[in-house]
Formats: structure tokens, sequence, C-alpha cells
């Protein structure tokens, strides 16, 4: 592995008419069904921040503390949303349901996260919006679980409410790791975590168990929220909802700065971290890592679609001429 002061490997590379242009460096972990390390490149142990990629476990917490809402609400509560307009009427019903409007929502004003939404949301005269900003369903989530805990409202985000010290707990029991608290783009706290505690995490959530080996009734809704409603979870047409549903019973979650984590009910898992934050190589090292551990070749997966996450098409003068391709260990 390298240390914290060598660079980390080259895990994608941007070739452009034969030319290679530019690299991306990162590090990847593939967890065995068993919970082993199948593989990694870089280092997996070192820390990062995960960003939305913890919002499942975050969601978990929030059930934990008492939060009750139905599938598609909960799977909201772990998006890092489109602003497509039915990710802004579930994040009104989770207000509506604790008694709160969209004045409550601490998040930073913002447009649509995906183009085409921001771009017909602009022609229809939007503006920015705390409601539309892509955390807004976990927003609203926390907001409902306070006023079911009698927690204050107006300073939720800030590290030391009893909501984050709980989610913080939440994160740290399934990461098995003390996180570091940095401040998000949304103003909530961003926990550290290791590619491996991300991904042990994940594995837990999609077995639906808890670190005993339980069973855990509570990550189970969670998981089974972003299997049976991805849309809620991403949008319409972003790169996320087509690995969900291109894989059966895969659950995964993006995070800003190019994190990326999934997992299946039989406990394998993958986690990766793009060092630069290039967000176009994220779904391309997933998707290629996911084909190098053979689940393009595993039955009800829709290898296609795999294999066209795998690479990013670059064009020049209005055709194909490059593309951005993952560098990874042949299996």
């Amino acid at each position: 592995m390298p240390s914290a002061s060598e660079p980390l490997p080259v895990i994608a590379e941007v070739v452009r008419s034969g030319f290679v242009e530019g690299h991306h460096r990162g590090s990847v972990v593939a967890l065995a069904a068993d919970g082993s390390v199948a593989w990694q490149l870089g280092d997996g142990g070192r820390l990062v921040l995960p960003r939305s990629c913890l919002k499942p476990i975050q969601a978990l917490g929030m059930l934990r503390a008492g939060l009750d809402l139905p599938p598609e609400l909960l799977a909201l509560a772990c998006a890092s949303h489109a602003g497509e307009g039915f990710h802004l009427d579930g994040v009104r019903a989770i207000l509506a349901g604790a008694g709160l409007d969209e004045a409550a929502l601490r998040t930073p004003p913002d447009l649509p996260l995906e183009q085409a939404t921001r771009e017909a949301y602009l022609r229809a005269g939007g503006e920015r919006s705390p409601l539309v900003m892509n955390c807004s369903g976990k927003h609203a989530a926390m907001l409902a679980t306070c006023v079911i805990r009698g927690w204050p409202l107006d300073d939720y985000r800030r590290p030391d409410h009893p909501l984050q010290q709980a989610l913080a707990a939440t994160v740290a029991e399934l990461t098995g790791e003390t996180p570091t608290v940095a401040v998000d783009g949304c103003g909530a706290p961003a926990l550290s975590a290791s590619l491996l505690g991300l991904a042990r995490a994940f594995r837990l959530l999609a077995r639906g168990e808890g670190v005993s080996g339980a069973a855990d009734l509570e990550a189970a809704r969670v998981a089974d929220a972003i299997r049976d409603h991805p849309a809620y979870v991403s949008g319409t047409g972003r790169d996320e909802v087509r690995l969900l549903r291109a894989v059966p019973g895969m659950i995964a979650k993006l995070g800003a700065e190019a994190c990326y984590v999934a997992a299946l009910p039989d406990g394998r898992a993958w986690a990766l971290k793009v060092d630069d934050g290039g967000d176009r190589a994220r779904p391309v090292v997933m998707a290629a890592a996911l084909l190098r551990d053979g689940l393009g070749e595993e039955a009800g997966v829709d290898r296609a679609v795999l294999e066209s996450l795998a690479r990013m098409e670059l064009v020049g003068g209005g055709r194909p001429v490059g593309d951005v391709r993952a560098l990874l260990p042949v299996s």
C-alpha cells in the first residue's frame, strides 16, 4: 500500500485519439462474500470523506432514533437527488408529515443537480431554493427525526446536536471506525471513513444484519428502500440509477469528490475514491470493478449496462474520439 505521502496508483486514464492525455489516481476495495478483502488497489485503509455515500447509514441512524417513513421517502432520505418533481414533492411530504414546511430546511439554496432537470427548471422560472438542493431529502428526514424526539430544530446540523451525535455513532458502529468530523456542502457534518470501513458498512446494510451478525430489520428497511425505489435515491437518468437497475439486489450510493460504494445481499461489496475528485471516472471504475469480479456473467445482471458504464465516451467535433477507461488489475 502507498504511504500517506506516496501517490496513489492510476485507476483510470483519459485517451483521446489514441493519445493518453490524463490520468485519475485513487483507491478501490473489493470485499468477498465472507467480508474478507478480495482485492484492493491503492490504500483501502486511508481515511477519506465519503460524503453522501454515508447517507444510507445516516438513514439507518434516523430509523433507530424513531423515524418512520414509507419506503420511497426512506429512499429519498438516502438520496443525492436530481431535483425532479417527484423528489421535491417527496421532500415536502416528509416535512408535512412532521408538521413542517420548506422554511425549516437549512440546506443552502441551489438548483437541480442533474443538467437536463436544471435546464427545464430554469426555463420554467425556477430559482435557487433549499428545497431543490440535492441533500434536502436527508435534511427533511433529519428534521422529522428531531420532531419525533423533541430535539431542537434550528441547530440540527451542528456536530454536537443529539441527532448528529446519534448518526455519528451509527457510522462508527457500522464502519468500525471513529469518524473525524468536517463540514459537508449542505452544512451538515461530513464524517470520515476508510474505504474498507465504508464497504463493510454497506455489506451489513445489504445483508440486513448488524455487526454481531444478527438480523437487523431497520438495516433491511434501508436496503430494501434503495432496491425498490432507485429513482428516489438518485434520479431517472443518472449513472447511479442505471447501475442499481442493472444488478438485481444491489445497493449503491455515490458521494461528492468521486466516492462510490456498492454491495450485494451475498456479502460482496466495493468502494472507491478517485483522488482528484474527478467524477467522470467514478462510474467507470465501479463498473469495471464489477465486471472484473464476474458480475457481467451472473443471472439477471444487465451486462450491456455495465459495459456502457465502464467507459465514458469523449467527443471531438461532434463524434466519438476516445474515452475514459479504468485501469484495474486482472482477476
